[in-house]
């Protein structure tokens, strides 16, 4: 039997397979079909054609495409190759490609009219994802003025970010500035009258325990937030309430130097973070909150460098 019959009776057995549903069975028989390398080019077409149209049923869209083009390398003009083809590009979302295909077919049959209604589906489609690609670009645009301005005021007021390790390269802590890394995603922001707020964390060494500020005014001080932390409603670890305004100290760490400065807690945030040896490290300002000569206070930086700023 000669290829091209052979060919045949594959791609027959196959559409039967095809009317039956049974998809997986028609791309096996389509499949032997091309296997037997017939010259008939329309007959290959066909196959691949075929092929094509039982993969998408399946929603093996990819696998689909690549048998619409395979068709049209046998067949340049085969109008269900190219049909199969635009549908398989608006599956995955290849508007451009859609269309590209559905005015090629559109040469071949000006009124097909399953190429002119997804033509004009497609173009809406892309229309969208093209207004869509600018109000992002306009959005991403708009971010990065606003990170400017902020780093720019930072900057201006002599606080210095800590320089941070990434996997790839060395890169300061200004990214974290506007993708802040704490667990609430507070990030400093500018108000309308170009003062800072900060996302500030206290630390409690004594009782491993935290304070998060989500919005610390760069203008306000350490006592102020102190006593309205501290005043009736003492914390629950707090068994011995000793943790009350007048009673704390205030601490920030140099890493570099493994120094330990006092601050004075009638000291504003922003003169406090303007200190020489300050840092602020992943956008969020961080101190160390001690009762005032306590035993654990003395014990903590008994063996620890200590400087005083108040």
């Amino acid at each position: 039997m000669k290829s091209e019959e052979l060919a045949k009776s594959c791609k027959d057995e196959g559409n039967d397979f095809f009317k039956e549903k049974n998809y997986k069975k028609a791309i096996e028989a389509y499949t032997e079909g091309i296997k037997k390398n017939c010259k008939d080019q329309e007959l290959n077409a066909v196959l691949y054609t075929n092929r094509a149209a039982a993969q998408f049923h399946l929603g093996n869209y990819r696998s689909s495409l690549n048998d619409a083009v395979a068709a049209r390398k046998q067949k340049p003009e085969h109008l269900k190759a190219i049909i199969r083809g635009v549908l398989c590009y608006m599956e995955i979302k290849n508007y451009l490609e859609a269309l590209k295909w559905c005015d090629e077919g559109l040469r071949i049959n000006p009124t097909e009219k399953k190429l002119l209604e997804t033509r004009t589906k497609a173009d809406k489609l892309q229309r969208t994802v093209d207004r869509d690609a600018r109000k992002m670009k306009q959005t991403e645009k708009k971010k990065q003025t606003e990170k400017n301005t902020l780093l720019s005021a930072i900057k201006s007021r002599g606080i210095r970010l800590q320089e941070q390790r990434s996997d790839d390269d060395d890169e300061t802590s200004s990214d974290s500035i506007t993708s802040s890394e704490n667990t609430t995603g507070a990030q400093v922001f500018m108000n309308e009258s170009g003062r800072l707020s900060w996302p500030v964390l206290f630390l409690y060494p004594e009782h491993c325990q935290t304070d998060f500020i989500s919005a610390f005014h760069e203008d306000s001080r350490f006592r102020d937030h102190l006593t309205a932390m501290f005043s009736e409603d003492l914390p629950q670890w707090d068994t011995e309430r000793k943790y009350l305004a007048p009673n704390l100290e205030v601490y920030f760490e140099d890493e570099d130097s493994e120094c330990f400065y006092q601050v004075d807690p009638d000291s504003t945030l922003l003169e406090t973070m303007q200190h020489s040896r300050f840092r602020v490290k992943a956008g969020t300002p961080s101190f160390l909150i001690f009762v005032k000569q306590s035993h654990f206070c003395r014990k903590y930086f008994s063996d620890k460098k200590l400087q005083r700023i108040c």
